[in-house]
């Protein structure tokens, strides 16, 4: 069962969809997940897919547009900013906690693409998150400085810096809020830039999962705020607790799962997805039913007792 639900994020208020299992038995609490949603994504999309799969599997889960994005508040509208997203899924813990249908002591997180790197954040500093799951993870200050591939030349995020100064200032001096494109315009322009670069332009600005509430350019003031923030820089904190990274072996991402798993101590595990690739695991049922039942009995082991 779906029930639309709120709850506040340093005073903003978030719009989520609390997802329930069949069946539920009425005063036994149970395991429960928040669900992030990946860079310029809405709960519609892929995290409101894994919790419902998740949900199904006996967890009561958590999925939610993050501040700025979706149906939540603030604005501007469209504004990425890794230290409010990281605050948002330490809310929807909190949220959780105050359910009745929810075991307080039994809650996880997972994050898909940019939502894993902020998963990741959050669990090292809130001791509440018992267990932590990514699919298709990515850091995004590491994606704007080195690419989605790990192959970007420095000048590429200086001219990003420099544009998010300029926007800036223009917006202190009276200008609308300056944006730019998150995908390309056209399907051509889409395939130029290569199969990562259109799977994710297929996924967002086709009938395959677009949605009207997904942001298709985000502020320029975005740009710093992303740049500075090391979403991997805590992850030796998780430990002791556990972590599990799912990632495509076709993913040209994988990379930072690899990066993040090295620097990950404690109770461990790097699943390949084999034949995916970065976005194959939003939405593809042959590679997104495997990773859910990877999660399913992570979660199942690491939620209990």
């Amino acid at each position: 069962m779906r029930t639309d639900v709120t709850f506040l994020s340093a005073g903003l208020k978030l719009a989520g969809h609390l997802y329930t299992p069949d069946g539920e038995t009425p005063g036994v609490p149970r395991p429960a997940i928040v669900v992030g949603h990946p860079g310029t994504g809405v709960k519609e999309q892929a995290s409101g897919l894994y919790a419902r799969l998740l949900a199904e599997r006996g967890f009561v889960t958590l999925a939610f547009d993050a501040a700025h994005q979706g149906e939540s508040e603030g604005e501007p509208r469209s504004l990425e900013d890794p230290g409010q997203r990281v605050e948002d899924l330490k809310a929807a813990v909190s949220f959780l906690g105050t359910l009745d249908e929810v075991d307080p002591g039994r809650i996880g997180a997972l994050g898909i693409c940019a939502s894993g790197g902020y998963a990741l954040a959050a669990t090292a500093t809130d001791p509440r998150i018992r267990a932590v799951g990514a699919v298709s993870a990515v850091d995004m200050s590491r994606q704007f400085r080195l690419g989605a591939d790990g192959a970007q030349g420095p000048a590429v995020v200086e001219g990003m810096l420099a544009a998010a100064s300029a926007a800036r200032t223009a917006e202190a001096g009276g200008a609308e809020v300056q944006r730019f494109p998150v995908f390309p315009a056209t399907e051509e322009e889409a395939r130029a830039g290569g199969p990562h670069v259109y799977d994710g332009w297929e996924y967002y600005c086709t009938p395959r999962a677009g949605h009207p509430r997904s942001a298709k350019s985000l502020t320029w003031t975005s740009v710093d705020r992303i740049a500075a923030f090391d979403t991997f820089a805590s992850v030796a904190l998780i430990a002791p607790r556990p972590l599990l990274l799912i990632v495509g072996r076709a993913a040209v991402t994988s990379w930072m799962s690899v990066e993040a798993f090295q620097k990950a101590g404690g109770q461990k595990e790097l699943a390949w997805i084999e034949g995916a690739s970065h976005v194959d695991l939003y939405d593809k049922e042959q590679y997104v039913t495997p990773a859910v039942e990877k999660l399913g009995d992570f979660f199942a082991a690491q939620l209990t007792g």
